[in-house]
């Protein structure tokens, strides 16, 4: 764990990630960050956590559904 300062960046308040953890994270200047709450603080995270409860739904809908899409593929 590394400890990260909160920096002036115009007239808002920022912080600055360091390379090591954009590469892990891969993000490069200009992507979007996605910031959810958890148990245990917060979570920092490149992918959309709307996506992923939207991929669920569709998950669900095709398993319901299976013996239908089975007989429309014949």
């Amino acid at each position: 764990m590394s400890a990260l300062k909160l920096t002036q960046i115009g007239n808002s308040v920022g912080v600055i990630l360091p390379k090591e953890l954009l590469a892990r994270l891969k993000l490069e200047k200009g992507d979007t960050v996605f910031v959810t709450e958890a148990a245990n603080g917060i979570t920092l995270t490149p992918y959309d956590p709307a996506l992923d409860e939207q991929l669920q739904l569709g998950r669900e809908f095709m398993r319901e559904y299976r013996d239908t899409f089975h007989q429309l593929a014949k």
